[in-house]
């Protein structure tokens, strides 16, 4: 099982721990599990839902691609991505990255590789639904998001 990748794009919600459980049940070669979860935010109140449209099988296709180069860049065990698609609400998890290795430092160094990534590479699109009813617009991708990516071409 070491360099397993799990990758999933999904309507429905996940479970958080019920994710970090079936990564390492059974495992004693893992000795760090570092997790992301992304939730929904509201905007001070501004936003009643994201909705999220995505490439399929080219979403999933990329995802496992960014998954398998942080495996093997960083000698992770495993790494499980999920990303929800469709609306969702103020609260609601939007995606979750969960990374394990035999140390930590190899964990939370993929795990942001991996969200860094997911974020400027992976097929998603984003449009904000207005809490007043207002129409919302799609959401523009961030510079701060690009930087983020671009740390990791610096790094070994």
């Amino acid at each position: 099982m070491n360099g397993a990748v799990t990758v999933r794009v999904q309507r429905g919600d996940f479970d958080v721990a019920a994710e970090i459980f079936a990564l390492s049940r059974g495992r004693s070669d893992i000795g760090a599990v570092v997790t992301f979860s992304g939730l929904c935010r509201d905007e001070a109140g501004a936003l009643s839902a994201l909705e999220l449209e995505h490439y399929p099988g080219m979403a999933e296709a990329e995802i496992e691609r960014i998954c398998r180069e942080a495996v093997k860049r960083f000698g992770l065990q495993a790494a499980v991505a999920i990303h929800r698609f469709g609306k969702i609400m103020p609260g609601e998890n939007i995606v979750l990255v969960v990374t394990a290795s035999s140390h930590r430092q190899a964990a939370f160094d993929g795990a942001g590789f991996i969200m860094d990534f997911l974020k400027t590479s992976a097929p998603f699109w984003k449009k904000e639904h207005h809490a007043d009813g207002s129409a919302g617009g799609w959401v523009s991708a961030k510079d701060a998001d690009d930087t983020a990516r671009d740390r990791w071409s610096q790094k070994n």
